[in-house]
């Protein structure tokens, strides 16, 4: 066994979704099944902006990011899930589940960041218009996604250090399919007072205020546009209604998980499953299925494509 910090637990036990195992399988299936339809036409969307050069407004940048950012972020905990529907031996190495912990917070973080300065690109183009290619340049694309990563880093390797301070010298046994904070906290041997208080500012202080921000900034752009009578009103309310219904997608299961006391309830693993497995995916495809350019540039790229085997 290992002695970290006191330690003598060098693996945890993942019970995952379901101990039966027809019922690990039908899970099995499904999520591969979702997979090769969601995650093929994520990529689709980033090959779509990347080809297109009428789509290199900032943002489809922030599109084509936040499509990368998800394929990284359904990829931390899902592949590990999927070998353990069908495997007896259910556990993680201690390093290996704060290596998943970090890049759940790290990608999770870096992506409510992106969100943030995808709602900065829409009021500058909402509210000032004429100083729109000042404001948002390409060198302000990069150093806004440059900033969404870095702060994810900040909040992630917080989180991690924090958590390896704690002892873990009995119980091993994780209730959940994956590592998260608060299932660790609950099997700590240390006294975890101050590490919940800190998990808390660094997790659901962040969320909730990122949340209540979003809100109100989009609350205040629909509002700007309704009284406004500028060409394009109906197409810039579109995208705004579009980044909102990200947000409660986004932000509502992130609220329910980290912004309340570390004890189980009986939904925690079906809302982490949406969190970290479903909605992250499906983030772009919400953005695509509302926006006509980049339907028609799909189409045009498969044709492309289709004409181009045929040859």
């Amino acid at each position: 066994m290992d002695h970290r910090n006191g330690s003598e637990v060098s693996e945890f036990l993942l019970l995952g979704l379901s101990q039966g195992k027809e019922v690990q399988l039908i899970l099995f299936f499904i999520f591969v099944l979702f997979y090769s339809l969601i995650l093929p036409g994520n990529i689709l969307i980033i090959l779509t902006i990347w080809v297109d050069r009428q789509l290199g407004s900032p943002m489809y940048f922030f599109l084509a990011s936040l499509a990368f950012l998800d394929i990284c972020y359904s990829s931390v905990t899902p592949p590990k899930m999927l070998a353990d529907f069908l495997s007896q031996h259910k556990t993680i190495s201690y390093g290996g589940c704060m290596c998943q912990l970090f890049f759940l917070h790290f990608l999770g973080a870096a992506e409510m960041f992106l969100i943030i300065a995808m709602a900065y690109d829409r009021y500058v183009a909402i509210c000032r218009p004429l100083q729109y290619t000042y404001l948002i340049n390409k060198s302000m694309c990069y150093i806004l996604f440059g900033a969404s990563w870095a702060g994810g880093f900040v909040h992630a390797i917080i989180l991690v250090i924090v958590t390896h301070q704690l002892s873990f010298c009995g119980p091993n046994i994780l209730d959940n399919f994956f590592c998260d904070v608060h299932q660790i906290i609950r099997l700590a041997c240390s006294d975890t007072h101050k590490v919940e208080f800190l998990t808390f500012i660094n997790n659901g202080l962040i969320i909730s205020t990122g949340f209540l921000l979003l809100l109100i900034s989009y609350a205040i752009l629909l509002i700007k546009l309704r009284t406004s009578t500028t060409h394009g009103r109906s197409k810039a309310s579109s995208t705004c209604v579009t980044h909102i219904i990200v947000v409660f997608v986004m932000f509502t299961p992130a609220i329910y998980l980290y912004t309340r006391p570390s004890e189980p309830l009986p939904l925690d693993k079906v809302v982490a499953v949406f969190h970290t497995v479903i909605f992250p995916l499906l983030n772009p495809v919400i953005y695509t299925m509302r926006n006509k350019e980049i339907k028609s540039s799909i189409k045009k790229l498969i044709k492309r494509y289709c004409l181009w085997t045929r040859e």
